[in-house]
Order: C-alpha cells, then sequence, then structure tokens
C-alpha cells in the first residue's frame, strides 16, 4: 500500500507506482511530481533497509544523477556571467592548458565531447576522496580524441572537471555551492557528500538477480565507470563499495549524489518554476542552452544508446522519454530519473534502492502516467 498522496487528476501515477512493485523485483522506492511549482505527488513504499520502511525524509544514492546537480551549478554561473561555457577552461583554470587540452570548453565537458572520460592514472580511493590529486591528474592527462570531434560518457571526470571549474570561480566545491545557492534555501534533501547526520536516512542499495556484469577491468568502459579500478562496481556490500558511508560521504560530484525523490523533483522544479515562493532559477535563455543538442548517435566506443545529451543533462529521447523539447534531466545506475520540463511547469523524480539494471522501466512507466495526466 502506497504512503503519501497524490492529487485528483494524478491518481494514475500513483497506479502505476504501485503496479512498479508487482511488474518488477521493487523493493523500496519514491517518486514526487511537482506541476506549476506545487508537489501534486509525493508517494514511498517498501523496504529502505532490513527492519526499516521507507518513509517521507529516506534519501538513496542515485549515482549520476549527481550530474544534474553539477549542471545546475554551472548554467547558474553562466547566467550570472561568471563562466563563458564556450570559453577555454585553462581561462578559469590556469593548469588546465596543458597536454592538448587548451580548446577544451566546458560545454564539450557537459556534452561529453572533451576528449577524457578516464584517466591514464591509476588512484587510489583515498586519492580520489582528497581532490586535489584527481584534478593533478586530470593537468596531466592528453585526450583521448580531438576535443569536440567525438563523445563518449565522461562518467566521474565530468564531475571533478566541472566542479574544479566551479571551485576556480566560487571559491566552493560544487557540494558547498549548491547548497548555499539551492540545497539549502529550498530545504533540498539531495547532497554530493551525504552528512553524517542523515544516516539513519539512508537507504540501502540491493542488486537484482540478473543483472550483467561489467567488461574486463582493461576495456575503456570499466575504467569509465570504476576510475581504473578503485571505484568497485556495482559493488554495494564492500569496502568502499556503494552503500559504505565512506564512499557516500565524499565529494564525487560525477556519480554519487544521495537524495529523495523529493528533493530531486524540487531540484528540476525549482529550475523551471521556482518552489515554495522562490522564483525560478534558470532563466528561459538558459534552458534554451541546456536543451540544445550537442551529442547523440554513435560514441567513441563504437556503442549508439539512443541518448540525446544537451549541455549537461540528457534531452528527450526514444531511450528516455520525458515530455518534449522543453525537458531535460539525468539517470542513475540504480533505475534513479529526475527530469524538468519548462514547458509544462515539471519536477520529477523515481528514486528505488534495487538495481534492476539495462532496460530499466520503472521511471518510464510512471513518466508515461505523468503524461497521459497532463494531457
Amino acid at each position: 500500500m502506497n504512503s503519501g498522496w497524490a492529487d485528483e487528476g494524478f491518481g494514475a501515477v500513483a497506479d502505476v507506482f504501485a503496479d512498479n512493485f508487482s511488474a518488477f523485483p521493487e523493493l523500496g522506492a519514491a517518486t514526487t511530481l511537482y506541476v506549476g511549482g506545487r508537489k501534486v505527488v509525493e508517494l514511498w513504499d517498501g523496504e529502505a533497509a532490513p527492519g526499516r520502511q521507507w518513509d517521507r525524509d529516506t534519501v538513496v544514492p542515485v549515482f549520476s544523477c549527481a550530474k544534474g546537480i553539477v549542471s545546475l551549478c554551472v548554467h547558474l554561473l553562466a547566467q550570472y556571467g561568471r563562466l563563458d561555457l564556450d570559453a577555454p577552461i585553462g581561462q578559469y583554470w590556469p593548469e588546465f592548458f596543458a597536454e592538448g587540452k587548451e580548446k577544451i570548453t566546458s560545454r564539450m565537458v557537459l556534452g561529453h565531447r572533451a576528449g577524457i572520460p578516464v584517466l591514464d592514472q591509476t588512484l587510489t580511493f583515498d586519492e580520489i576522496a582528497a581532490w586535489t590529486p584527481v584534478i593533478e591528474a586530470i593537468e596531466a592527462q592528453k585526450p583521448l580524441w580531438e576535443p569536440g570531434t567525438s563523445y563518449e560518457y565522461h562518467g566521474h571526470v565530468f564531475g571533478f572537471v566541472l566542479g574544479e571549474v566551479v571551485r576556480r570561480i566560487t571559491g566552493q566545491g560544487p557540494s558547498a555551492y549548491f547548497r548555499q545557492v539551492a540545497g539549502d534555501p529550498l530545504g533540498l534533501r539531495a547532497w554530493i557528500g551525504l552528512p553524517a547526520a542523515e544516516l539513519p536516512t539512508l537507504a540501502r542499495l540491493a542488486e537484482a538477480e540478473g543483472r550483467p556484469p561489467m567488461p574486463g577491468p582493461e576495456h575503456l568502459l570499466t575504467r569509465i565507470v570504476t576510475m581504473n579500478g578503485a571505484l568497485v562496481f556495482p559493488g554495494l556490500d564492500v569496502p568502499h563499495g556503494w552503500n559504505d558511508p565512506a564512499l557516500l560521504g565524499m565529494e564525487l560530484p560525477g556519480a554519487a549524489a544521495v537524495a529523495s525523490a523529493t528533493g530531486l523533483a524540487g531540484l528540476y522544479a525549482a529550475a523551471v518554476t521556482g518552489i515554495d515562493g522562490h522564483d525560478r532559477m534558470l532563466s528561459g535563455a538558459t534552458v534554451t542552452d541546456a536543451v540544445r543538442e550537442i551529442s547523440s548517435g554513435q560514441g567513441f566506443l563504437g556503442f549508439d544508446a539512443g541518448a540525446r545529451w544537451g549541455s549537461g543533462y540528457l534531452l528527450d529521447s526514444t531511450v528516455r522519454p520525458m515530455l518534449g523539447a522543453r525537458s531535460f534531466g539525468n539517470d542513475g545506475a540504480g533505475g534513479q530519473f529526475a527530469f524538468g520540463d519548462e514547458e509544462y511547469g515539471v519536477g520529477f523524480a523515481y528514486v528505488a534502492n534495487r538495481m534492476v539494471g539495462h532496460g530499466d522501466a520503472r521511471a518510464n512507466r510512471l513518466i508515461t502516467a505523468v503524461r497521459d495526466c497532463l494531457g
């Protein structure tokens, strides 16, 4: 039985959310929908951790939904006139001007076109947690291809490069800057680096049976996802795995956000409409800039997953359907997904602790219900 509520006219979302627990090996989950700055759906159900039920405040690792948080910070700096997304990154971070990276822009990183999806240097977990060793490895990195000519998912490097740009401009890392400009003023339950005080609200991830294994350790995709093996994936109940507070508490801005469904949905609603009496965060011109397609089709690894990328965000596509041309969002490896849509004034999120894997349709089914309810 779902906990929470759905406004009249949005009962179909509640029905699909409940049905997901029958149609999939769901464990615990939550979904939230804002329309026009008003919360119209907030639902949760299932088990957050052994012996503990999911509740309104439950948060869960949402993996690369972190990229939406970092991208919001970057677009805000551009909107404020403090960052030119099409200027060389070295203008803000001089040490980045090395090894063939002179022409790389923030836009190239946002669109996964910078040619640095993985680092040659293998760092330890502690070095990654310390931040500076990663930044120094990025400075020494040569692009794998001519920047701007191809694309491939930049996994963790996305967050470190853009996070360092944020730090160079503001003096704060991306986690602190996000909390200052959005998280704290809006009371959003979303963090890059989970505070220790929030550990009692953390859901525990679990894998579904039949999830396909990663390629071998030397495969470029595996190197991208694991930072050359320093971070295990999916690796849940192991030291430094994705249930380990040591990992979830560090600043890993490409892939280690922790959030509630309402925290993520509220972030996107705040971006396109504003919530709780606050003005919208992103202007129409900024949204237009964010949703212009930057990358699609076959990438450097030869895959064509059907995804379309704008500047830092997934766009509406057959594999990741949203609501239309003004939709933008990010997904996470566990099946989580959050997006905003300016035309419909929507902020949506679905989060779960059962990692179903490739082809996971749980969020897509909910979005179809949202689309039907909006007419």
